[in-house]
């Protein structure tokens, strides 16, 4: 299966510095516009989240800014999971521009599934279980995310 896209958008003036390149934070915004659109996928949309009472938080999350971004460039969000439990998602997304082969940025994260009235951990539904399975075996053929399981430190 070819990359999941999650989410396109151009970079907008709002989202850029006094270098014209994309703010540090705005890398993040994308990232999480494109967490959104993965959980419409594995049945946590905007209905399933009221009717159910569940969602996903953020519990980490790693950036790697790796090429400058600049304003207009028209760029998408690839997404892999690369671990899943019972309440827990893995993933690695990546952002990508035309013409250019390498990741632009690359972000680690893990989500918690989420009962809102706790809030506390709760374990998927069985339909988001089964979403969420499907999408791993459609990347079962993937290469491994480059940037995973990265650690900042100074060397001395």
């Amino acid at each position: 299966m070819p990359a999941l896209i999650t989410y396109r958008t151009p970079v907008e003036e709002a989202w850029v510095d006094y270098n014209g390149h994309l703010r540090d934070a705005y890398y993040l915004l994308i990232f999480s516009y494109a967490t959104d659109a993965l959980m419409e996928r594995i049945g946590l949309d905007a209905d399933s989240r009221g009717q159910s009472g569940h969602s996903l938080f953020t519990l980490e999350a790693h950036i790697n800014y790796l090429h400058e971004v600049k304003l207009g460039t028209e760029v998408w969000v690839q997404t892999q999971i690369i671990g899943v439990d019972h309440k827990r998602l893995h993933l690695s997304h990546s952002l990508h521009r035309a013409g250019f082969d390498e990741a632009l940025a690359a972000s680690e994260q893990m989500l918690l599934h989420v009962d809102l009235a706790g809030p506390k951990s709760a374990p998927f539904s069985q339909t988001s279980q089964d979403l969420i399975l499907a999408l791993v075996q459609d990347q079962h053929d993937q290469p491994l995310a480059r940037y995973q399981g990265r650690v900042i430190s100074l060397k001395g």
